[in-house]
C-alpha cells in the first residue's frame, strides 16, 4: 500500500533520512522503531507532507505523493497522529469531530440562506457519524466536555476519532502509547485491532516493545536515517544489530 524509495532529507548539515527504503503492506499493522534521532518521525513528516524530501520517492497505491502538500495527501485517505495531540481545546469533543469532514454545505453562505433544509440534513448525518465514532472509541460520555479538559490518554482517543471521521485507508500513528495509562492503552489497542479487521492499515512509531510485539505483524528498524533491519517482532528482538543500536554497543 505504501512504499518509500531511497528517501533523503537533511536539515543543515545533518542528514535525518539517508537513502531510506521501506514498504507497508495493505491490511497490516507495521511498526517503525529505532533509537532517538534515528529519523522515524522525519519519515512520517515526509510521508504526510509536513516536509518535502530532498530526494527519493513516496508511493501510495498507484500514486506518487512525495512533495504534495499535506491537505492533498490527506485527501488520498492518508491520516496521521502526532506525538502531542492537536485538539481544538475550546471546543467540545463532539464539535472537534464535526469539524473534520470537508466541503460541508453549511460552510457556504448561499446554502445557509437558500438551502437551509439541505444544510440541516447534512449536519444531522455528520453528527450521527460523529456520535457513532465516539461510541466506538468509548468517548461518548465525554461528547459535551471541552477537549482541553481531557486526559492525555483521552486526547489520544479523540485524535483517533477525528481521523476516523475522514474515512482513512492508512493511519500513521506517532507514539500512540506515550503518556497513556494502562486502561486507556487497552482501549486504544482494541480500537486499532478492530479497525484493522475492518480494512484499515496502520503504520506506527512506538518505543514500547511490548506494545510493538503485541500489535505488529512486521517491524522496521531505523538507525542513523536508514533502515537497518526488518522482520517479525520476535526476529527483531533477537537481532544483534538492533540490540547494538539501542544499547550503543
Amino acid at each position: 500500500m505504501l512504499e518509500v524509495r531511497e528517501l533523503e532529507k537533511s536539515f543543515g548539515g545533518v542528514k535525518a533520512v539517508d537513502k531510506c527504503s521501506l514498504r507497508v503492506e495493505e491490511g497490516s499493522i507495521t511498526g517503525l522503531i529505532g533509537p532517538n534521532g534515528a529519523g522515524k518521525t522525519t519519515v512520517f513528516n515526509l510521508i504526510s507532507g509536513v516536509y518535502k524530501p530532498d530526494a527519493g520517492e513516496i508511493w501510495f497505491l498507484d500514486d506518487r505523493i512525495d512533495g504534495l502538500p499535506s491537505h492533498e495527501i490527506a485527501r488520498k485517505s492518508i491520516a496521521r497522529t502526532f506525538q502531542i495531540p492537536r485538539e481544538f481545546k475550546e471546543m467540545t469533543v463532539l464539535e472537534n469531530l464535526m469539524l473534520v469532514p470537508k466541503n460541508q454545505p453549511g460552510e457556504n453562505l448561499l446554502n445557509t440562506l437558500f438551502r437551509p433544509g439541505y444544510v440541516r440534513i447534512q449536519e444531522k448525518q455528520i453528527m450521527e457519524k460523529a456520535l457513532s465514532i465516539l461510541e466506538f472509541v468509548e468517548l461518548i460520555h465525554l461528547k459535551d466536555e471541552y477537549a482541553k479538559n481531557l486526559s492525555s490518554g483521552q486526547k489520544k482517543l479523540l485524535e483517533l476519532a477525528k481521523i476516523l471521521m475522514a474515512d482513512p485507508r492508512i493511519i500513521l500513528l506517532d507514539e500512540p502509547g506515550a503518556g497513556v495509562n494502562p486502561t486507556l492503552m487497552k482501549k486504544l489497542v482494541d480500537n486499532i485491532e478492530r479497525l484493522r479487521q475492518e480494512g484499515i492499515t496502520f503504520f506506527l512509531i512506538e518505543h514500547d516493545m511490548d506494545l510493538v510485539t503485541y500489535l505488529c505483524d512486521r517491524v522496521i528498524v531505523m538507525n542513523k536515517g536508514r533502515k537497518m533491519a526488518e522482520g517479525t517482532p520476535q526476529e527483531i528482538k533477537k537481532d544483534k544489530k538492533v540490540l547494538e543500536a539501542y544499547l550503543g554497543v
